[in-house]
């Protein structure tokens, strides 16, 4: 089905399209098997592989195909996954995870503890930038037994067990990668996993098809049929086709923030900003610290003070975020209020622009800067017509760039920019969301969601070393107030605004968002009351 006949057919509900697959077709009644998950899927995922690429519309897909050891409640405490039961040792260097038995992946093979060490030792050191950290943290990972895997961390690390979310540790079959070029296997392209959903077809730029694994570890889940993921890369039609009932779920940013006060209203939508606590994603602008005038903490500062985020969130994103202050999220442990406010103050701004030596040109400008915007739909162009309108006030020119989701994945990765936007998931605690993206050892070019400003700083890398590794919470905080102050002051990245994502759906649904990573969980719960 080709887009045009996409958008023909959502002001025609009802009607079959050019592919044969049947939008608005609803069966089961209670939690009995049967029906038809419609989903808005935007942008197009390059990949469909978590270990590979950790952007959210690859998550968000992936979550039903893949999963991990644990999953987490909405307070962020874990409970089983592919793990039935765990232990850690009295002194915290030992966890031991006894693995359910009856779990095969997609193809037929028995999953065993060969496929998590393998997972953990092997492909995703190599391809996912926060697992390297984390297992970087064990002296040694072994099966014990095919269904019992035991990792030996080299200190304490109190946030281990939430390294085993689906994001940040998917599981992957040892038989099909082991010895292979990870990200040019062919298996990619069809993926294999655990999960209740089976990859069926991806006809790209028109949808992806999930079905059932009749072979789920779990007796009669899951319960729907299938889960169809709708490419739609209009915004209008995006709306329309939850508003008509079209499509069942949107989620993430698949509808613009503009769209979200209208549509929130209608009769049959259920409306949450649940099941993103686990992520509490923070956006910020991504300076290339390698670059001038960027290199200079006094234009870093200078971009802070001349944007007016309270404007950000009533304007541009209608309420679904708030203001940052650092790199921390409100929501997530050892946040600290007590950094430096950078205010809207636009002739601070142009002072410390002075300061540096840029003075205005004939024209005005004293720099000139290119965003790299983010594909992510038409609100975050909106965003950095913005950030372009406020910084041309204070002299700076801002040059917008578009480019699809591979070619920014790529671009950020292999620091071939100079300013972005992205907005990065802080899982709970400092130690596995936040200091990624500012400790000098993870500065690698090619991985993104890495320290990919190239911010460097010893005083930064050894407190958030500390920090990871301190038992007494009270120390943890004090290590974590200090390098929040630090880094305020220096403003490696400028952080604007904690964001809440609206998730939407038909509510003839049940149980999509029922853990703390909401809609990118596997949906082995969720079913269609007809």
């Amino acid at each position: 089905m080709n887009r045009r006949d996409f958008n023909k057919l959502m002001l025609m509900a009802g009607i079959v399209g050019s592919t044969g697959i049947p939008l608005g077709i609803r069966r089961a009644a209670g939690q009995s098997r049967g029906g038809t998950l419609d989903v808005i899927i935007q942008p197009e995922p390059p990949v469909l592989v978590a270990a590979i690429n950790q952007q959210a519309p690859t998550l968000t897909v992936a979550g039903k195909i893949y999963q991990s050891l644990l999953k987490f409640d909405f307070d962020q405490s874990p409970r089983p996954a592919l793990a039935k039961s765990w232990e850690m040792s009295d002194d915290g260097l030992t966890y031991t995870f006894h693995l359910e038995e009856a779990v095969k992946w997609h193809d037929g093979t028995p999953f065993t503890a060969e496929d998590v060490v393998f997972s953990t030792t092997k492909i995703l050191p190599e391809t996912h930038a926060r697992a390297r950290g984390n297992f970087a943290r064990c002296e040694s990972i072994t099966a014990a037994d095919a269904h019992t895997v035991v990792f030996k961390l080299k200190e304490p690390f109190g946030p281990f067990l939430q390294c085993f979310e689906m994001s940040s540790c998917p599981i992957m079959p040892k038989h099909l990668y082991e010895g292979t070029d990870y990200r040019n296997n062919p298996h990619n392209a069809k993926p294999i996993g655990t999960g209740p959903w089976k990859f069926a077809e991806w006809e790209r730029g028109s949808h992806i098809r999930l079905v059932r694994n009749d072979e789920y570890y779990k007796p009669g889940q899951p319960y729907l049929d299938e889960i169809i993921y709708r490419i739609v890369p209009d915004a209008a039609s995006r709306a329309l086709a939850l508003e008509n009932g079209t499509v069942d779920l949107t989620q993430w940013g698949d509808v613009e923030m503009f769209d979200v006060p209208r549509l929130k209203q209608l009769p049959h939508v259920e409306f949450t900003t649940k099941g993103y606590e686990f992520y509490a994603p923070l956006l910020w602008l991504e300076f290339n610290n390698r670059i001038k005038p960027m290199d200079d903490k006094r234009f870093r500062q200078a971009v802070m003070h001349a944007i007016d985020k309270d404007f950000l969130v009533r304007k541009v994103l209608f309420g679904l975020a708030r203001p940052a202050t650092g790199p921390m999220s409100k929501a997530t442990k050892f946040y600290d209020p007590k950094v430096k406010i950078y205010d809207f103050n636009p002739a601070k701004a142009i002072a410390l622009l002075d300061e540096m030596g840029l003075k205005p040109g004939a024209d005005g400008k004293r720099a000139k800067i290119t965003y790299l915007v983010p594909p992510y739909g038409e609100v975050w162009m909106r965003f950095a017509e913005y950030i372009r309108q406020a910084l041309s006030k204070v002299g700076i020119e801002v040059v917008l760039e578009a480019i699809d989701v591979a070619g920014w994945a790529t671009r950020v990765g292999n620091w071939d920019f100079e300013v972005s936007a992205p907005w990065l998931y802080q899982f709970g605690d400092p130690a596995l969301g936040v200091s990624r993206t500012y400790v000098s050892s993870n500065i690698r070019k090619g991985v993104l969601f890495s320290n990919t400003s190239g911010y460097s700083n010893p005083k930064v890398d050894e407190l958030f070393a500390e920090a990871a590794v301190a038992v007494d919470p009270a120390k943890r905080q004090a290590l974590y107030s200090e390098v929040q102050r630090l880094l305020v002051e220096e403003v490696p990245v400028g952080w604007l605004v904690e964001l809440d994502f609206p998730t939407m759906y038909d509510k003839r649904f049940h149980d999509l968002v029922v853990s703390a990573i909401g809609v990118n969980d596997d949906f082995d719960q969720a079913w269609f009351e007809g």
